[in-house]
């Protein structure tokens, strides 16, 4: 009977910790899927989230899916960023794909297809509804082997 307590008081210690370890991370991330992973220069994605804690800061990712047969190490993208009722202010990034020959594709990969997730913004941002438009400013048009575009926003775990 006291080893049964004993290991009950174990479980539910455990199971506390676990319980109150966890926490809930405010994200949201929205894929637009690029037809036939063929992308044309004019297509550009548009995604919108809202911001309702103004009292953190948020990190905004470009979140790129491509297949192996990717022919660049890199993209660039056109990035609009806009709260409702601005203007889309956009800027240029160029986000890297793949290390060197020898280590391959950067991020998340499946098979043949790989996922990027890449920083472009944090921000200390207002409460209200953001859209966030990207396109590709390669030379190629279209632009083959790309699956998905996307956002990801989420509350910061890192210092300003």
């Amino acid at each position: 009977m006291k080893r049964n307590s004993i290991n009950f008081f174990i479980v539910a210690i455990v199971f506390f910790l676990f319980v109150t370890s966890c926490k809930q991370i405010d994200l949201q991330e929205q894929n637009t899927a690029i037809p036939q992973n063929k992308w044309q220069s004019n297509f550009i994605t548009k995604n919108t989230f809202e911001i309702k804690d103004t009292n953190v800061m948020y990190d905004v990712y470009a979140v790129i899916r491509h297949t192996d047969a990717y022919e660049y190490s890199n993209i660039w993208l056109n990035v609009g960023f806009q709260q409702i009722g601005d203007t889309m202010k956009y800027q240029k990034r160029n986000l890297t794909l793949a290390n060197d020959a020898a280590k391959g594709w950067k991020g998340i990969g499946m098979n043949d297809i790989w996922e990027v997730r890449e920083l472009i913004a944090r921000e200390n941002l207002k409460k209200g509804t953001y859209t966030i438009a990207i396109g590709h400013v390669m030379r190629q048009n279209p632009l083959l082997n790309i699956m998905n575009v996307g956002v990801r926003v989420e509350k910061s775990t890192r210092q300003q």
